[in-house]
C-alpha cells in the first residue's frame, strides 16, 4: 500500500492543536508595568527571575516558560530569567521537594543574594499536592526554607504568576 493516501490525509486535516489564549494585551501590559514599577521601587533595578525545579511534573514549568514566550514576553516588560541563582532576586520553586533534589535546592537557596524571596509556585509545592505520600517526596518547600510567597493552582496561569510576584513586591 502506498504512503500517499495517508500524507495527503494528514497534510489537509484540521490542527488537534489548542489555540491561544483570548488575548488581553492592555491588561497583561498594565499588571507587568505594576510589577516592573514596584520592583524599581523596592530594588532600583528590574526583578530577576530564577526558576528551580524541586520535584514537579513540570506543568508549573511550562506556565513560568510562557511567561517568555512571545505572547507574554516578560523581557519587554522589564522583568527577566537569568541563568544562575547567583544573579537572581526570586527563586520561583516549583514541585514538592524530592529526596534527590533536597540538596540542590538548599545550595540554590544558598547561592542566591540577599534580599532574596522564595516563592512556592503551584499547589505541590505549597504542600505537596498530588505527590503526597509519594515515597520520594521529602516535603512541602516551606518545611525546608522560608516562604515569602506562595502562589496556588495546578499549574498557576502565567497572569497568576504576574499577580503574585507584584504582591511580593507590593505587600499589604
Amino acid at each position: 500500500m502506498s504512503q500517499w493516501p495517508i500524507t495527503l490525509r494528514r497534510l489537509f486535516a484540521p490542527s488537534l492543536t489548542e489555540g491561544a489564549p483570548p488575548a488581553d494585551p492592555a491588561g497583561m501590559a498594565q499588571l507587568a508595568a505594576a510589577v516592573d514599577s514596584a520592583a524599581r521601587r523596592r530594588l532600583g533595578r528590574s526583578l530577576a527571575l530564577r526558576a528551580v525545579d524541586a520535584g514537579s511534573c513540570n506543568g508549573c514549568e511550562l506556565e513560568l516558560h510562557a511567561l517568555a514566550n512571545a505572547f507574554h514576553d516578560l523581557e519587554r516588560l522589564g522583568l527577566k530569567f537569568v541563568a544562575s541563582p547567583r544573579h537572581a532576586d526570586v527563586l520561583l520553586v516549583t514541585g514538592p521537594v524530592t529526596t534527590n533534589m533536597r540538596e540542590a535546592l538548599h545550595r540554590a537557596i544558598e547561592a542566591t543574594p540577599d534580599p532574596k524571596w522564595v516563592v512556592a509556585v503551584g499547589d505541590c509545592a505549597a504542600g505537596t499536592g498530588v505527590f503526597a505520600g509519594a515515597y520520594g517526596v521529602a516535603g512541602p518547600l516551606s518545611s525546608f526554607t522560608q516562604v515569602d510567597l506562595v502562589i496556588p493552582g495546578c499549574p498557576p496561569t502565567p497572569v497568576q504568576l504576574l499577580a503574585g510576584l507584584r504582591c511580593l513586591l507590593e505587600p499589604g
